[in-house]
């Protein structure tokens, strides 16, 4: 791989990866599209590196919050406080997506890297995001988040396994569908992104550097992707504070018309 494909790669991890399109099968996709080799599993969530240090930047002071209220629970005070409860939330949500991830790593590699999978999953997740945000109510707050909406968010992420239904996206129409406000969804999406995405960073990234060291490459990708996240994360939460998910709704299913198309000319 050159460090030109590995930025290419990177720049679309992190747009791909806070805006309901899903990551996973652009970074599939764009290998397959252009006739670039395929990095595979273990490079792909190398670039989520980047993602997860914008996250982390960005949300710095939710973060220093979020700590001090674990430090809280720990330490065995009362501390029944809405950033306590958010911290718990995050935690209940972070560990169906962990379990299902680690049961299905050995399929995540293979069976799901398929182009007529991805082209299938972008549209049917495109059509359940329009339908979440078009009907659902709009008017719950973040603050009134319960047990039930952090077990059932959760859930959603599992889905997001599947390259093509995306994490951000299958986070964000549960999200939707339980009647929490734009925002307010996208916000506990991005949260949720940090336990998973680190997890899965520790456990792939030194099997990575081990086969073949800290590439040129390797960094490119990742400081790309963190650039852009951190503009993806901006743009995004300002864009829907005003604006639907439609747009990205719409995206999704002309891709997977496209990708469809592809196949179809490729026989």
């Amino acid at each position: 791989m050159t460090v030109f494909q590995a930025v290419v790669l990177g720049l679309v991890q992190g747009l791909a990866e806070f805006l309901p399109i899903s990551s996973s099968a652009h970074l599939v996709l764009t290998p397959w599209i252009f006739g670039w080799p395929d990095p595979g599993l273990a490079f792909d969530v190398a670039l989520h590196v980047g993602t997860l240090v914008a996250v982390l930047w960005y949300f710095r002071a939710e973060w220093v919050r979020l700590t001090r209220s674990a430090l809280a629970v720990v330490r065995h005070r009362r501390a029944d406080t809405e950033d306590t409860r958010r911290f718990l939330y995050l935690v209940v949500a972070t560990v169906p997506a962990a379990i299902a991830g680690f049961l299905l790593e050995d399929i995540a590699e293979t069976t799901f890297r398929s182009p007529r999978l991805l082209a299938v999953t972008l549209m049917v997740m495109g059509v359940l995001l329009w339908a979440a945000d078009r009907f659902a109510p709009r008017h719950r707050p973040l603050g009134t988040m319960r047990w039930r909406d952090a077990v059932l968010i959760g859930l959603a992420q599992v889905a997001a396994l599947v390259p093509g239904v995306s994490r951000s996206g299958s986070t964000m129409t549960a999200g939707r569908a339980l009647q929490f406000d734009r925002q307010g969804a996208a916000v506990f999406s991005f949260l949720m992104s940090m336990p998973v995405t680190a997890a899965a960073a520790l456990l792939k990234v030194p099997d990575l550097i081990r086969a073949e060291g800290i590439t040129a490459p390797l960094v490119a990708g990742i400081v790309s992707a963190g650039i852009s996240s951190w503009l993806a994360i901006a743009v995004l939460l300002r864009y829907v504070a005003r604006h639907s998910f439609g747009v990205f709704a719409l995206y999704r299913v002309a891709l997977g018309a496209v990708i469809l198309v592809l196949l179809a000319s490729r026989g």
